[in-house]
C-alpha cells in the first residue's frame, strides 16, 4: 500500500488560527487533489511526499522574483520536484522531458512544494467576497495539481484543470471558485 505524506510548514504566524481545523482541511484538500488527479501508473505505486508552506507576501515576492522573474507577490506558487506528463495538452505541446519514476523505486518520491501567501490571499478574499478557508483550500488544490503536471496555459488546459478543481472542492462541500467574473483569474495563479 502506498502512502501520501503531507507536511505543512507554517512559516508565518499570520496563518495561526486563520480558520478552524486549518491543518486538517489543508491536508484533506491536498490529499483529495492527489487522489483525484490522473497520474502515471508508476506514480500510483510510489510512496509520495509533498510540502505546503503557509507564508507571507514578502517571502512570496522573493520566490516569484527569483524563480519567475516577476517582482511581486502572488497567491500560490508550486515547485514540482519531478517532471510528470502534462494533462489536457495536445501531443504537439508536450515538450518537457519526463522524470523516470523508476529511479525512485523503494523510496519516498518528493512531489514538490506549494507555497501560499497570506496577505495576497486575504486581499483576494475581500475583493472576490470569498471566505479565507474556501479560497485557501482552492489554492491548495490548484497548487497540488500543478505538482502533478496540470497547467492552465491554454484554454483547453484551463478548462480541464478548473473542472477537476471544482469537482474536488464540491466533494469537500465548497463552492465553485470560478462562479463569476470577480473570481480568480486562472491564467495568473502560480
Amino acid at each position: 500500500m502506498t502512502t501520501l505524506q503531507i507536511d505543512i510548514d507554517t512559516a508565518s504566524t499570520k496563518w495561526k488560527g486563520a480558520f478552524t481545523r486549518q491543518r486538517k482541511k489543508i491536508e484533506q484538500a491536498a490529499a483529495l487533489a492527489y487522489l483525484m488527479a490522473k497520474k502515471p501508473a508508476a506514480l500510483k505505486a510510489q510512496d509520495v511526499s509533498l510540502t505546503i508552506t503557509l507564508s507571507t507576501d514578502a517571502a512570496m515576492r522573493r520566490l516569484n522574483r527569483d524563480w519567475r522573474a516577476t517582482d511581486k507577490p502572488t497567491n500560490v506558487l508550486s515547485f514540482p520536484q519531478l517532471t510528470l506528463p502534462t494533462h489536457g495538452r495536445t501531443a504537439k505541446t508536450k515538450t518537457r522531458t519526463r522524470t523516470d519514476l523508476r529511479l525512485f523505486a523503494g523510496r519516498t518520491l518528493p512531489l514538490g512544494d506549494v507555497i501560499l501567501a497570506f496577505e495576497t490571499i486575504r486581499r483576494e478574499c475581500r475583493a472576490q467576497k470569498k471566505t479565507l478557508e474556501s479560497h485557501t483550500l482552492h489554492l491548495v488544490v490548484h497548487g497540488v495539481l500543478h505538482l502533478l503536471g496540470y497547467d492552465h496555459m491554454s484554454e483547453k488546459e484551463a478548462k480541464y484543470m478548473e473542472k477537476l478543481e471544482c469537482d474536488i472542492l464540491a466533494m469537500m462541500g465548497y463552492p465553485n471558485p470560478y462562479h463569476d467574473a470577480a473570481t480568480l483569474d486562472s491564467k495568473k495563479t502560480g
